[in-house]
């Protein structure tokens, strides 16, 4: 009986694929898709399909059909792994792609799972009331291969437990919800690392690869076992309205890293981190440099972070194939340790040029700029010391912080200095015991106007008196006109 089901309900979906009036939908109202694959019915419970509450929310794309993880058996009691039931559902919504796209909805509960793969032309939703829970047990990540722009692993020598929440080669993928969970439970992950018991690279919440059209919208993360979101290799990239939590004394936590991005678009995020808020890069030493694969065209800006042992916005260490055109805007930093950092070393190659940063608020920071180049970690004993980084046309303007224990540590590189510095209309208020050195500069060149304290010599200037503006690109980057659709579902009452 259970065979002919099956195959009764094949031919449906068949007829009903290739009949209009069948499958299709709008842009703006999603149809319930109940399995077709009939083995699945059995987990249903018999609760019928009741309507239930339409509800709306913002995406690149909009989808036709649409069901809910419970149908797939999961359970949501926080005990019960539901890494099959994810795994289901995608695998099923997945062969609606050329047929206006899926929703996944994520009810009410908690909803443990282990790492399961995204699918494109797909959105994962979660209800205000939904945590997924990331699973403790290393058995339930498969272990991949190292990124070849860093040719092994961030953590050990070989390669990477996979993410909790991954997609290689994808299109139009979009993670959203209303304001949903998704927590990494990396406790034992810290511990474990801390204590050297790990063979791999700790997962990541999120890592995309090689992909093209991804958002990542109205969602709280917490508690990594590492690095909360990761795009890699990809393009055309909307991360809005996040909320990311870790404790601020567990390093490698951190929040959003744009690795190797064409046209990323990171607004209206709240993170506390162990680690950079942001960090931006692009491959490690030769490894990145053979990569060649560039972070351009980076727009951050409403972004409040608080991470007192490391940056705001880091640039690097890890850019070897380089990072230009960032432009960030209106941030606030609290109890940070520094605002903007660039991170690299000799070795690196590669470049960070076109930087552009205004509008920021900074309240209790060790430093408001730095730049470093040694930071001296390498994959490996064979990166080329000749291998020099180009660090130049660097842009800060239109910013406030107090209590600040030394305004600037600008570090360049014998020999290969940081070039085209500008810093401009900024105002800094020193702590109660601020350093005696209060901007230390060596290897770097550019101009200054407007700012206190008085900068060092090595940025004189510019024009005493007057206060000459820093460069801010006015024509827009793409990412920055794409606009998210309003798209309607029904939320079932079960």
């Amino acid at each position: 009986m259970r065979s002919l089901l099956y195959t009764v309900g094949s031919l449906l979906l068949l007829f009903l694929l290739t009949h209009d009036g069948g499958f299709t939908g709008t842009a703006d109202a999603e149809h319930s898709f109940i399995a077709t694959d009939f083995h699945t019915h059995r987990h249903r419970r018999n609760h019928g399909h009741r309507r239930g509450e339409e509800f709306e929310y913002s995406a690149l794309s909009c989808r036709a059909y649409s069901a809910s993880l419970d149908e797939f058996g999961a359970v949501g009691d926080g005990v019960t792994s539901n890494t099959a039931a994810f795994r289901d559902a995608v695998s099923q919504l997945s062969r609606f792609a050329d047929y206006g796209g899926s929703l996944l909805f994520v009810p009410a509960g908690r909803w443990l799972t282990g790492s399961f793969n995204l699918t494109s032309h797909f959105t994962l939703f979660l209800h205000s009331d939904a945590v997924i829970l990331a699973s403790q047990e290393e058995s339930d990540y498969e272990v991949i291969e190292p990124l070849p722009s860093y040719g092994r692993g961030r953590d050990t020598d070989g390669g990477r437990f996979i993410s909790l929440l991954f997609g290689s080669n994808l299109t139009d993928v979009v993670i959203t919800g209303e304001n949903g969970t998704i927590d990494g439970q990396g406790e034992p992950w810290w511990g474990k690392f801390k204590r050297g018991e790990l063979k791999y690279t700790r997962p990541y919440l999120i890592e995309i690869m090689h992909s093209d059209g991804i958002q990542i919208s109205n969602l709280t993360f917490l508690n990594s076992p590492s690095w909360h979101i990761h795009p890699v290799y990809s393009s055309n990239i909307v991360i809005q309205g996040l909320t990311i939590l870790a404790p601020v004394t567990v390093p490698n936590t951190d929040g959003i890293n744009p690795d190797s991005c064409t046209n990323t678009r990171i607004e209206d995020c709240y993170i506390v981190s162990g680690d950079d808020c942001i960090a931006v890069k692009s491959g490690w030493d030769q490894y990145g440099i053979k990569y060649g694969m560039p972070t351009k065209q980076l727009l951050i800006r409403r972004l409040t972070c608080i991470s007192p042992d490391s940056a705001v916005i880091a640039l690097g260490s890890e850019m070897s194939g380089g990072i230009e055109d960032v432009r960030a805007e209106d941030i606030v930093a609290i109890n940070s340790e520094s605002g903007i950092r660039i991170k690299t070393a000799i070795g690196r190659g590669g470049y960070v040029k076109d930087v552009y940063v205004r509008g920021m608020t900074m309240h209790t920071m060790k430093y408001v700029f730095w730049m470093t180049g040694s930071y001296g970690s390498h994959p490996d004993e064979h990166y080329d010391p000749n291998a020099l980084p180009v660090i130049q046309n660097i842009n800060y303007q239109d910013m406030v912080a107090e209590n600040v224990t030394m305004p600037a540590q600008l570090a360049g590189i014998t020999g290969d200095q940081f070039t085209g510095i500008c810093i401009s209309n900024v105002t800094i208020t020193l702590s109660k015991k601020p350093k005696k050195v209060l901007w230390n500069c060596t290897d770097v060149s550019g101009y200054t106007s407007g700012v206190t304290p008085e900068p060092c010599q090595l940025l004189p200037e510019k024009q005493p008196g007057s206060i000459v503006p820093c460069n801010f690109p006015e024509s827009p980057i793409p990412v920055d006109e794409v606009k998210l659709q309003r798209c309607y579902t029904r939320r079932r009452l079960m």
